[in-house]
């Protein structure tokens, strides 16, 4: 594990270096979103420099000799942020040949293939991610990477190698049984309290800042029922107890009604998917302040693959199994006030397309304003980072996006995203910003 490890970072270090910000940069926009209050303000000011934010709003005093950079007709927010994300996998033309791939590819190709993908998702905005499932440390060591600036990325809270019981969704040495390829258990696999309690602490000693557990059957592996829960209750509670006791979080994949309330029980800090719940695992939810990351878009992406024949039919069979009740519970959970953040699944569809997800939070009855919010301030909430980001602040970092018009008007401008800026530094700035669309 260790030599995979050092290996990835190795290759990684052939990436190029993103440059330091060396000075005082005035933002201007002709609005700012306030994450705090959900708010609009006229005109949009942040002042930033030495990579945080020292002022905001047009009263902030700007130091002589400051840069000033013009965006015009748009909308300055903070750095968006995915809760869930899988940076070192995504989705080919062929999905036998995906499967063939992911077994013969070495390990410092698979790392390579991350590069582009962590750059697109930076690029449509999202400064901060949490992976929530990567083998062989592979977002560790790309974590790692862009922390030091050699890699082009967002920032990443990494889980490393996802919990599963034996034979469960997240165990992906049996995940493809029939007929192509199988191979031995996966390494987060463990059976019983004490056994998972030492995967808990082996992922958190190989440097995972999380732990994810999968907590049911899942859409796409091939076996199990998307609805069975896959662990006991005294093996959530020792998973739980366990990473809570190293003072990190947990966030639990979940389909099915009674593995979501398992493990919203032993007091998962996410429930992640959520599709198949039922009234008693949402009031859960609101009594504990679970937070919800619905990955609404995750279910169109791999809708889009079924329709494109890309898509095993065990698959398409499960996917028509959760459809048909997801976008109920999503409007349930938010008519009842669940805790809503960001999330994805990102790398079940291609990567770079994470702000769709914000006109399909809108559309199941989300206001736009808490739409953002979910991808900010919540975003930071669940995510532990508070502290620095989440809204734009003076001694927070600055990750500032802007996007055209005003996204309380049509949500979907977050899918025209044209500044992005990590850290005080500028990593995509569009000269010709794309046109507002057309409020709908």
């Amino acid at each position: 594990m260790r030599r995979a490890l050092l290996l990835g970072s190795l290759l990684l270090s052939l990436s190029s270096l993103a440059a330091e910000p060396t000075e005082v940069q005035v933002l201007k926009a002709a609005r700012l979103f306030d994450a705090k209050t959900g708010k609009v303000f006229t005109p949009g000011v942040v002042v930033v420099a030495e990579g945080k934010v020292v002022g905001v709003g047009p009263k902030a005093p700007i130091p002589e000799g400051a840069k000033v950079v013009e965006l015009g007709d748009a909308t300055l927010l903070p750095g968006f942020m995915d809760a869930h994300t899988h940076l070192t996998v995504e989705p080919g033309p062929d999905w036998r040949k995906d499967v063939i791939d992911s077994f013969q590819r070495t390990i410092p190709e698979q790392t390579l293939d991350t590069l582009p993908w962590a750059r697109v998702t930076l690029m449509a905005g999202f400064t901060t991610v949490r992976n929530l499932g990567a083998e062989d440390f592979i977002d560790v060591g790309l974590r790692n990477a862009i922390a030091r600036g050699i890699v082009v990325g967002p920032r990443i809270l990494a889980a490393s190698s996802s919990l599963s019981s034996t034979g469960g969704h997240c165990d992906y040495g049996n995940s493809w049984r029939k007929g192509l390829l199988a191979h031995d258990a996966s390494p987060g696999v463990a059976d019983g309290p004490d056994a998972l309690r030492a995967r808990v602490r082996e992922t958190l000693k190989y440097g995972a800042d999380l732990i994810k557990v999968c907590a049911t059957g899942g859409v796409m592996s091939f076996n199990a029922e998307v609805d069975a829960p896959q662990f006991t209750q005294a093996e959530l509670d020792a998973v739980v107890d366990e990473a809570h006791a190293h003072r990190r979080k947990v966030a639990a994949h979940a389909h099915g009604a009674e593995g979501a309330k398992r493990a919203i029980r032993a007091g998962v800090d996410s429930l992640e998917h959520g599709t198949l719940m039922d009234d008693e695992a949402l009031e859960l939810m609101k009594r504990k302040g679970t937070w919800y990351v619905p990955t609404a878009f995750a279910f169109h992406g791999v809708k889009e693959l079924a329709d494109k024949g890309n898509l095993p039919p065990d698959n398409v069979l499960k996917l028509k199994a959760v459809d048909v009740r997801r976008e109920q519970v999503l409007r349930k959970a938010i008519a009842m006030g669940v805790r809503i953040a960001f999330g994805t699944d990102a790398g079940v569809f291609v990567h770079g397309r994470n702000a769709e997800e914000f006109a399909l939070l809108v559309q199941a009855g989300l206001p736009p304003a808490e739409a953002l919010r979910a991808a900010t301030v919540n975003a930071a909430e669940l995510l532990g980072v508070s502290d620095k980001l989440g809204t734009l602040e003076p001694g927070k970092l600055a990750d500032v996006v802007a996007v055209p018009g005003n996204p309380l008007q049509d949500i979907r401008a977050t899918q025209k995203v044209f500044f992005v800026m990590k850290e005080g530094v500028i990593h995509r700035h569009d000269t010709a910003p794309p046109s507002p669309a057309p409020a709908r």
